[in-house]
């Protein structure tokens, strides 16, 4: 039970969580989260995937242990990440390190987090003494191996054993809500599939869900994936924009930039094409994985404008895919959109995801474990349209399926220990272990911490509100644009952006106290005049806008250009 795996997390040693989909194994780790920051205990989060990561506000493996396109690392390289100093803070204030989807990293990138903690904690046991959770499923998908080899999951890696993990299986069902659903799962984990489970899916082919919406479209193959972007994109009567890569260092060298991200070399997007991006971007709020809607392109830039799924408006921005080498230096360098259609999206990316419905095609299934690792993304079997299934579809690794009584074993072993200890010895455990990570143990110090956490909780809750609505909400008590910047944080060209966008929304918003002083609008309305009377094709956008930079230069760069934004959009 949650309970009992939550009483060993708080004893300080490394813990292994597993449990089938839907167990609750992330809102234990957000538990766990959640009581070691009102001790004033900072958690490190990793996963190998940005969707994963996102689960938990964390970062990609990669990005945190500084690996690059790496899986595999040597001690020259090693050396190289010793003599960064901000590798150097990043570590030295690393206390527990927590690892999700732990079925998606090889057993070459554990073994290289093992390498750089022991370096960098001067500490040669196992993850540098670092307290290590790791929680996943082996039963999902194991990682996308370049090279044949016969060892394919964490757990054979020597560094797996070295850690002496404590195993908590949680069994009780959270996410799913009908039976049918969970024992079709169930039956895939003990690799035997009933005829009755067989007729279940067999009835949801082609199924029509009479939805209002859309539901996400799961592939197995990239091909598939691609095929019906491209379709879906070509349905909008709207104008597509191309945008290709650009690129500095060899061709070599670039090449394996696009063989080791989704980085592409080009992407036609239209408005109302529904797009993924992929790249991690914390300053602008998006991460690999966040979905969404193009809604404009924009008129300076013009960049894409995304709506995501949460509501909020991202103008994005040119990102860079880099290679590093030995010496960590940039030896090359992409600049791309950081976006990817996503109608559909490869079954692969989707692990991690919480579906209410979803269209998934089994008809090519290639690895072990597609097949579960889809179905168990929705919450209800009155959630799926299945348009496909092979042999392969519904098996699970042979080798998982033999190791599943022994992990089971360790946990029943994990929980009769922990179960034995008294409630005040417990206590002294749990105490102990907060100071050893330099946590509070005073209880008033505590409560105040977890109003705090609770705060930002209700925060973040509200800030799923469509950030240009939040700014809306503060128009009255702002007198001034710079006001108003300050008051939600934010740049002022932002906040003026947000205005734009709620007069195209409401025609009627009085936006006349953020203007500049009369002379000011009075010169900015003469020179539109006089960009309307000679009628230079150029000096407006495709949708008959008139364009800044004529204006600007009319005025003889004598008014900021935000000035100008602002008097056009009151005009």
């Amino acid at each position: 039970m949650q309970n009992t795996a939550l009483n060993i997390l708080k004893t300080g040693n490394n813990v292994f969580i597993t449990g089938s989909a839907g167990t609750g194994k992330t809102y234990l780790l957000n538990k766990f989260t959640f009581y070691l920051k009102s001790r004033k205990v900072i958690p490190t989060i990793v996963a190998p995937t940005g969707i994963a990561a996102s689960h938990l506000r964390g970062q990609t493996i990669h990005s945190y242990f500084s690996l690059g396109i790496r899986s595999e690392i040597d001690d020259d390289y090693i050396d190289s990440l010793l003599e960064k100093k901000y590798l150097q803070k990043r570590f030295a204030q690393l206390k527990v390190l927590i690892i999700d989807e732990i079925s998606m990293v090889s057993p070459e990138i554990f073994s290289s987090i093992d390498k750089i903690l022991q370096a960098f904690k001067s500490n040669s046991l196992a993850f540098g003494g670092v307290q290590t959770i790791l929680s996943g499923d082996f039963f999902q998908l194991p990682p996308i191996s370049r090279t044949p080899s016969d060892k394919r999951f964490a757990w054979q890696s020597p560094s797996w054993k070295a850690l002496g993990l404590k195993t908590c299986y949680l069994e009780e069902k959270f996410r799913q809500d009908d039976n049918v659903l969970i024992t079709i799962l169930d039956e895939i984990r003990s690799g035997a599939v009933s005829s009755h489970s067989f007729n279940v899916l067999n009835s949801r082919f082609h199924k029509d869900l009479g939805l209002d919406f859309t539901p996400t479209k799961l592939y197995t193959h990239n091909m598939d994936v691609d095929r019906i972007n491209l379709e879906e994109l070509n349905k909008l009567n709207t104008s597509a924009f191309a945008f290709n890569y650009k690129s500095e260092g060899s061709a070599k060298n670039i090449e394996k930039i696009f063989k080791s991200s989704l980085v592409l070399e080009e992407i036609n997007l239209k408005i109302g094409a529904v797009v993924m991006f992929i790249k991690n971007n914390h300053d602008l709020a998006y991460i690999n994985g966040t979905t969404g809607v193009i809604v404009d392109f924009d008129k300076e830039t013009k960049l894409p404008i995304v709506k995501t799924t949460d509501g909020s408006l991202i103008k994005t921005s040119l990102e860079e895919w880099t290679m590093e080498n030995e010496s960590a230096n940039i030896v090359a360098k992409v600049s791309q959109v950081p976006l990817k259609l996503a109608w559909a999206i490869t079954i692969h990316k989707s692990q991690g995801m919480t579906l209410d419905a979803a269209e998934i095609d089994l008809s090519k299934t290639f690895e072990v474990g597609q097949g579960y690792v889809a179905l168990s993304r929705i919450k209800n079997i009155e959630g799926l349209r299945l348009m496909g299934l092979n042999d392969n579809a519904l098996l699970v690794d042979s080798l998982i399926l033999h190791i599943d009584p022994r992990i089971k074993a360790a946990s029943q072993k994990a929980s009769d220990e922990i179960s034995a200890v008294s409630e005040e010895k417990l206590q002294e455990i749990f105490d102990a272990y907060v100071l050893s990570v330099d946590g509070l143990l005073d209880i008033k110090k505590i409560t105040e911490q977890e109003q705090i956490l609770n705060s930002e909780k209700k925060f973040l809750k509200k800030s799923s509100t469509p950030t240009h609505i939040q700014t809306k909400e503060l128009i009255e008590s702002s007198a001034s644009v710079e006001a108003l910047a300050k008051n939600r944080g934010m740049s002022k060209s932002t906040i003026i952006n947000h205005l734009r966008i709620l007069k195209e929304e409401d025609a009627e918003l009085k936006l006349e106290k953020f203007l500049p002083e009369a002379s000011i609008v009075s010169r900015i309305g003469e020179a539109l005049v006089k960009i309307k009377e000679r009628n230079n094709k150029d000096d407006f956008s495709e949708d008959g806008k008139p364009r800044l930079k004529p204006i600007f230069e009319l005025l003889n760069g004598e008014i900021p250009y935000d000035d100008i934004r602002i008097s056009l959009i009151s005009s």
